[in-house]
């Protein structure tokens, strides 16, 4: 396994505290954060709600860093254009949500937006594979989506396994990104297991020193 790739950082803006929310954004970007990640939650295909494309928006015209938008909601396809329009930069919808992932895979792409998938902890990452070459990103969820703050699912890091071995065995270029539960431990074992990009949301913004928590999930 090559565990010399470069590790993305892409702190979950959920985490910071909205009240401050253009200082929060320039204290992790200055810690080295490379993305900036997005939960968007509907309180229907999972049981929160959190914020829309006019947060989106805003987060837009405070940063420009990569916008990574999770939609976790019921008609990602309907609604990925007015995230785009909003400034997200990549797209990733649940394959859970929609009846065909090759049709939506490409009315997102349509959206000028790079696009990824996510599945959750009870989903097979094999239904991914034949799906990899039209992909830009996988996101593996090592907690149940919906809420911060939960445990790691150590589950998990057979999936990254099976999909970095697939994606190296085919040659594609899809990032692996990882969400739920990292923090410097679990962020060494998603590492070795072959990500790309990892996600952390209370382990950066509620940080002391951001740089100091980034460099710890990195190396």
């Amino acid at each position: 396994m090559n565990n010399s790739r470069n590790i993305l950082i892409a702190p979950s803006v959920l985490a910071a505290d909205f009240a401050r929310l253009r200082d929060e954004l320039a204290r992790v970007e200055k810690g080295g954060a490379e993305w900036l990640h997005l939960d968007v939650m509907d309180a229907h295909f999972v049981p929160n709600l959190t914020f829309g494309p006019f947060i989106v928006e805003a987060i837009r015209s405070l940063s420009d860093r990569l916008l990574d938008t999770h939609l976790m909601i019921t008609d990602p396809v309907g609604y990925a254009k007015r995230f785009v329009d909003a400034g997200s930069d990549l797209i990733t919808f649940h394959i859970e949500a929609v009846e065909d992932p090759v049709d939506a895979i490409r009315s997102i792409k349509d959206t000028g937006a790079q696009v990824g998938i996510s599945i959750k902890p009870a989903t097979r990452v094999d239904v991914l594979f034949p799906l990899l070459s039209e992909l830009d990103l996988v996101l593996i969820m090592s907690v149940e989506p919906g809420f911060g703050g939960q445990r790691f699912m150590p589950d998990s890091l057979d999936k990254i396994r099976a999909l970095r071995n697939e994606i190296d065995r085919c040659g594609h270029r899809t990032l692996i990104q990882v969400d739920g539960g990292i923090n410097p431990e679990t962020a060494k074992l998603v590492r070795e297991a072959g990500v790309d990009v990892i996600v952390a949301g209370t382990a950066v913004f509620r940080a002391d020193d951001p740089a100091q928590a980034i460099a710890a999930l990195r190396e």
